[in-house]
């Protein structure tokens, strides 16, 4: 596909057909202009088909699950063979002990794991295991960040302003202000305001959560650090939310990646291989709680749900971390990621366009700023709109991203891809230029 109009015709009657029964004709916060919406049919390596036949690059890869890409042969063999002996048994089964024996050898702070469905239910739970662990009913999370969708996760993630010092409006109609009132809300990368807000409401403080890479935003030298010594100085548990970053930056994650190693952590995207599939991992102490036969004591937390430890997603996710395993893979998988990321960066500066693309190798984003990118609010200082055009631009020339979001990178994406999404970023950047009326 060019920059020239693609086929649309069946696209444009689903669509049309999704309007009347989807609001926004989308399934969450992934919502394209309707000229530009995409409806998808199949996938095949680091590609996309829509059901017109137009090809994608796909860096979107299902919002991140698909870190081997499409329809990889050792995921479909172990699905069709799972699927073919049962779908769910709602009890135990081989291949989730197999994985959560895999996930808690490979996980710094692993020593017992439990399952939900989705990263949105695995903070919920986390947050939930700590205030039950701790007697403390308040959470602190940083600015910017998304821990999922749950009412604790929707403060201070996308454009809600501050009451006072720490407190946040909801981001989402229908939470309610108490529930919102137990949520505390830092700067990301500013380590003393963290210690401070965390040493102040010490007595109340059940858990901090932080995702080690904030988006695309890296943690500045000594950050994480600093919030591991004040949680833990303070009675408080630290919990990383590593449903991105997990078995992304390295096999054990951000805690091998970043060296520090906090009392929980949850996950989703790649354990499950592109199956519903996510999971708290952490201390044994606090994950006790969640044993049923402590029903009635008082202290139980439940966590669950009827399709917790599905053995289709158990297989699919086992398949996955055999593959991450292989020698060289993450060194090719950040090498594909920085080669992306410093092409994107030098074509910016040789149009004379003040292009960023932050991150960690295998996840980036693109931000139109001069200023270094250090937290949320430095972020929303650079050109959102510039930013959303180029992202569209890119959907025109055959690259499936979320405009203004994060890339993905697989571990099939080669040197083709690579200079194919090159030579699209090129064009991209060539055509906002040219409707900035500036030149070369």
């Amino acid at each position: 596909m060019s920059a020239s109009e693609p086929r649309r015709q069946r696209t444009a009657e689903l669509v049309r057909q999704a309007e009347q029964i989807m609001p926004g004709a989308c399934l969450g916060l992934f919502q394209l202009p309707l000229d530009r919406t995409i409806v998808m049919e199949r996938g095949s390596g680091p590609y996309l088909w829509d059901v017109d036949g137009n090809q994608y690059i796909d860096y979107v890869l299902g919002s991140g699950p698909m870190i081997l890409g499409h329809a990889h042969p050792a995921v479909v063999a172990a699905v069709q063979d799972q699927a073919a002996k049962g779908s769910t048994f709602y009890t135990l089964n081989e291949p989730i002990i197999d994985l959560s024996r895999q996930i808690v050898a490979a996980v710094p702070c692993g020593e017992a794991i439990k399952y939900v469905s989705t990263g949105t239910e695995a903070t919920f739970h986390a947050l939930r295991l700590a205030r039950a662990f701790t007697g403390k009913s308040t959470v602190l999370k940083f600015e910017g960040g998304y821990h999922g969708a749950h009412d604790y996760a929707m403060v201070g993630t996308l454009a809600s302003a501050a009451d006072r010092q720490g407190w946040w409006q909801p981001d989402s109609a229908g939470i309610p202000r108490p529930v919102a009132d137990t949520v505390l809300v830092s700067p990301f990368n500013d380590a003393a305001a963290a210690r401070r807000l965390i040493a102040r409401h010490a007595g109340e403080l059940a858990a901090v959560i932080v995702e080690p890479l904030q988006r695309g935003i890296a943690p500045a030298p000594g950050f994480l650090q600093a919030i591991r010594e004040a949680t833990r100085q303070h009675g408080v548990l630290l919990i990383f939310d590593e449903v991105v970053t997990g078995f992304r930056l390295a096999y054990g994650g951000a805690q091998e990646y970043y060296g520090v190693q906090p009392d929980l952590a949850t996950y989703g995207k790649a354990i499950g291989g592109g199956y519903p599939m996510a999971a708290v991992c952490g201390r044994r102490d606090v994950l006790a709680l969640t044993d049923p036969s402590l029903r009635g004591s008082g202290s139980y937390a439940y966590l669950g749900g009827t399709l917790s430890g599905n053995p289709v997603a158990a297989v699919a996710g086992l398949a996955t971390l055999a593959e991450m395993r292989r020698p060289g893979v993450y060194e090719r998988l950040f090498a594909t990621g920085n080669t992306l990321r410093q092409g994107i960066e030098t074509l910016g500066r040789d149009l004379g366009l003040p292009v960023r693309a932050i991150g960690e190798g295998p996840v980036f984003q693109v931000f139109f700023t001069e200023r270094e990118i250090r937290n949320h609010h430095d972020s929303r200082e650079a050109d959102a709109a510039l930013a959303w055009a180029f992202g569209l631009e890119l959907l025109d020339r055959g690259l499936f991203h979320t405009p203004g979001a994060k890339f993905y990178v697989s571990t099939v994406h080669g040197e083709p891809e690579v200079a194919r999404t090159l030579e699209a970023v090129e064009g991209a950047l060539r055509a906002l230029r040219t409707r900035a009326g500036t030149t070369a």
